[in-house]
């Protein structure tokens, strides 16, 4: 997930919602292709850095925005699973391969839920993919967050 704050997509209005998932990937080798690889099918890349630890950082993300994680999974998904040789062998040398699903924690309503099929869990373990969740807090009026999102 993008760390940042002015990142955030929410609403701020005191609703919980689903943000945005961002593919996060850490590898010994370059991702700069990989990166076009991705770019060509829709899927962009936040940064692709090679970090002081002297492993590639890439984040991705879809164009698209939706009420529901899944159908951005399964178009990152669908790009991993076109890759050719080249690409795939990069992938596979990834030491991190995470989904990282985001959320606005708003006060309302008192429960929601969304979740993943089965269909797409079973691609995702396929590829060697990872879940985590990001729960953004709702800031408060006084938060210096809830003046820059």
């Amino acid at each position: 997930m993008s760390k940042w704050p002015s990142k955030r997509r929410g609403k701020l209005d005191g609703t919980i919602c689903y943000l945005n998932t961002d593919l996060d990937l850490i590898s010994p080798n370059d991702l700069t292709a990989l990166a076009a690889a991705f770019d060509s099918r829709h899927v962009f890349a936040l940064h692709v850095i090679r970090g002081e630890d002297g492993f590639w950082h890439a984040t991705f993300e879809t164009g698209d925005s939706h009420a529901e994680p899944e159908l951005n999974i399964a178009a990152m998904v669908a790009v991993i699973e076109s890759f050719g040789k080249r690409h795939r062998t990069v992938w596979q040398h990834c030491t991190q391969r995470e989904f990282n699903i985001g959320y606005d924690c708003g006060t309302e309503p008192w429960a929601f839920s969304q979740g993943l099929s089965c269909g797409l869990l079973a691609r995702m373990a396929a590829i060697g993919a990872s879940l985590r969740f990001t729960l953004y807090p709702h800031p408060s009026p006084a938060s210096p967050s809830a003046t820059t999102a």
